[in-house]
């Protein structure tokens, strides 16, 4: 069927009233409703379908990224085995959870439950992921809880080969943790992994506020490995209104290939604030737009990205999950995202009318 690009998307239509078959789009989003280790607030399993829900609300002409839909932007099947064992892993998790807050330790047979279950969606992304990049596809991963990254990275650090992958992750959260709360596979421990297995990995991290002792110390011991930019540090260039250099100097720190994972409450709370771990402070929608913007005017190469720990209001029934906000913000962000991931590969900008006064 035509897209109507003026019209109001079709009843039933894909993501961004879209149905662009996988086999001819160049950008394939693949939905991993996981959020076993959630430890604070649940609902990121929602995440995907409130995104789909408010998709349909987004013009497709962007001003900043101008028609990424040109490219084909697909949905993946996705695996429809995970919701099942998404609830058998939150259930054991949330016991070992507990008994942890208790002082007591989890139950081994909990513990394997929710580790064997982060082993299997690792191994799946990352292997449904490294068939999309074979492909010159670009995988877009949407959570999820922030674990769900790890196979998305894992596939795009192997397919560099021996070239250093750079992975920007935009967090309120260092995710640096070892095994938090007991669990390898952690939504705070993604990071660690990633840094600990993948050794052609350079990890830069922007808007990150709340961290621990052990996470300060491990960012120390990896000078060259990874780069923090805290938060508390940024306010002061935000205010300033250096926001334009220090992105510059973000964007310097970066190989020329570089993975996205962005972490919806990097953003300050009032743009997700039913996602599960909020915290304030952070970076508005406009300077995340602008820090990618500056990344691909810097001449890098986006290879893949992700976005998690999209959690719509609890009380929405899945009807409602299209009047979702963080369902909204995160629509829209992810659709500039997947467009500055085709412009660093040569799609065009927007040519639109500049007014009087606006350089």
């Amino acid at each position: 069927m035509p897209i109507d690009v003026n019209g109001p998307a079709p009843q039933g239509s894909g993501l961004y009233g879209l149905d662009t078959p996988v086999g001819e789009a160049k950008v394939v989003v693949l939905p991993v409703p996981f959020e076993a280790t959630v430890s604070f607030s649940p609902g990121t399993a929602r995440g995907p379908a409130a995104i789909l829900a408010a998709s349909h609300q987004v013009d497709l002409l962007d001003a900043d990224v101008g028609r990424p839909w040109e490219g084909g932007i697909a949905v993946d099947a996705g695996f429809p085995w995970l919701p099942a064992l998404d609830r058998a892993a939150r259930e054991a998790a949330c016991r070992c959870i507990d008994a942890v807050t208790a002082g007591r330790a989890g139950a081994p047979e909990d513990q394997e439950i929710v580790e064997a279950a982060g082993q299997r969606v690792n191994r799946e992304v990352t292997e449904r992921c490294a068939e999309l990049l074979r492909e010159s596809r670009i995988p877009v991963v949407v959570g999820g809880d922030h674990s769900v990254s790890y196979g998305a990275i894992a596939a795009a650090a192997a397919a560099m080969g021996e070239r250093r992958l750079g992975v920007l992750h935009v967090d309120a959260h260092a995710d640096l943790r070892d095994a938090y709360e007991g669990f390898m596979w952690s939504h705070a421990s993604v990071m660690r992994n990633v840094v600990e297995r993948m050794s052609t990995v350079r990890l830069v991290q922007v808007g990150i506020r709340d961290f621990c002792d052990a996470e300060v110390e491990f960012i120390k011991a990896q000078p060259g490995r990874v780069t923090t930019y805290f938060d508390a540090h940024l306010r002061a260039a935000r205010l300033a209104g250096q926001w334009s250099t220090v992105c510059a100097a973000i964007a310097n720190e970066l190989p020329d290939n570089v993975y996205l994972s962005i972490d919806i409450d990097g953003l300050e709370p009032s743009q997700c604030p039913s996602t599960g771990t909020p915290v304030p402070g952070g970076l508005s929608f406009d300077e995340l737009v602008a820090l990618v913007d500056v990344l691909v005017q810097a001449g890098k190469r986006i290879v893949g990205l992700d976005l998690v720990e999209v959690a719509p209001d609890g009380s929405l029934t899945d009807v409602e999950l299209g009047s979702s906000w963080d369902g909204n913000v995160a629509a829209r962000l992810l659709y500039k995202l997947i467009g500055f991931a085709l412009i660093s590969r040569g799609a065009p900008r927007p040519d639109l009318p500049r007014a009087p006064g606006i350089r």
